[in-house]
């Protein structure tokens, strides 16, 4: 067996002109440490999450192609009001993807029983040909599971398994869910049907509702119709709903569910409040769908907050046994709850595409890219 693993790597950079540029670059792997694996990279993600890094503040309108056909690039124009948020990037070439999946070739003496398993891992640096990576990072597939079914079994079923690890260790007893018919939405929902957890689905048209309706879910409103906020305070009240996890972020989506809940829980007051209600409405945003402000006209009282959430920390609050908790269901019910499904499975080189990067940079609902960086 080589001793080096040579590949190419995916690299984002945003120069001090303004100018996005992603090239495919030569990275040679020295052998694996004592702890450490070298796996070929046959499946990888393209999540929102990863978005923020590969295209970072660029105008997508203005993708372009660079380079050759045997070594191809992509650039893109950056508005310069969004450069002065990518100071501490600026002119470095940034290998990108969170997560991914693929076959062990080389492992480490105290890791040697990985060598030829198909695993799991997570890590950064995922959009290449080879990755070297810590074996404690890495989780070795069900027999029968493919790379494809093992490349999405971190960011989207942790982030969804947390929701629901968070409306218990926070006391509530349902939650509300925008963007519901994407991957982790469709998640989220075998989750809290198999563990009884009502579940508000907010959806922004009558397919998104088509999907959830056919995987079981019960409390679907869509937010595109003109009924929404009655729809969403029956939703809320018959349920209990006082968290949500929103993923757009901008406009007033978040103000929408907070009125609500405290319509919801004024249904049952006995007297008038001038200070609104006492229950205590929370909504975490963890994506950005919509990269535009937050609108929140604080219309419901004051028993309610709104924040950021992200995974890593909520993940390191829960601690290494609950981590590992989850780790385990989620490898238990890789092909099941926790199954991922994809527009398209595409190259390193076709990731550089103007027009297929224009199709993937939509975040559209349903629509998951995976690269396959063996092809």
């Amino acid at each position: 067996m080589a001793d080096r693993f040579t590949g190419l790597e995916l690299r984002s950079t945003v120069s001090s002109d303004a100018r996005l540029t992603l090239t495919l670059a030569p990275v040679t792997l020295d052998p694996p440490g004592p702890d450490e694996v070298i796996v070929r990279v046959e499946a990888t993600p393209i999540n929102p999450s990863d978005l923020g890094l590969l295209l970072g503040p660029a105008d997508v309108s203005t993708l372009a192609a660079s380079g050759s056909a045997d070594s191809p690039g992509l650039t893109a124009a950056i508005p310069p009001a969004r450069l002065g948020a990518m100071k501490a990037r600026l002119d470095q070439p940034m290998p990108v993807g969170n997560e991914g999946a693929g076959t062990v070739v080389a492992a480490g003496a105290n890791v040697a029983g990985l060598l030829g398993k198909k695993v799991g891992m997570i890590g950064g640096a995922m959009y290449a040909e080879y990755r070297k990576i810590a074996a404690r990072d890495c989780i070795p597939l069900p027999e029968g599971a493919s790379a494809a079914d093992g490349a999405s079994m971190f960011v989207n079923p942790l982030t969804a398994l947390a929701m629901v690890e968070t409306l218990r260790m926070e006391g509530h007893k349902a939650l509300v869910h925008t963007a519901a018919a994407s991957n982790l939405g469709q998640m989220l929902n075998r989750i809290c049907i198999a563990d009884g957890v009502p579940l508000v689905n907010v959806v922004r048209n009558e397919a998104q509702a088509a999907i959830l309706r056919e995987i079981g879910a019960k409390h679907i409103v869509d937010s595109s119709a003109a009924d929404f906020r009655e729809k969403l305070t029956d939703a809320i009240a018959e349920t209990g709903a006082t968290l949500a996890f929103d993923a757009i972020g901008g406009g007033r989506l978040v103000n929408s569910i907070l009125h609500a809940m405290e319509a919801a829980a004024n249904r049952s007051a006995t007297e008038y409040s001038r200070y609104g209600s006492s229950t205590f409405k929370q909504v975490y945003i963890y994506g950005a769908l919509d990269l535009g402000p937050t609108e929140l006209d604080r219309g419901y009282g004051f028993a309610w907050g709104v924040s950021g959430f992200l995974l890593t920390p909520f993940l390191m609050k829960l601690g290494m046994e609950g981590v590992l908790r989850l780790r385990a269901r989620v490898a238990a019910e890789l092909k099941t709850t926790f199954a991922s499904h994809y527009t398209a499975t595409i190259s390193l080189a076709e990731a550089l595409d103007p027009v297929i990067a224009a199709a993937y940079a939509k975040k559209a609902t349903g629509e998951k890219y995976l690269i396959d960086p063996s092809r």
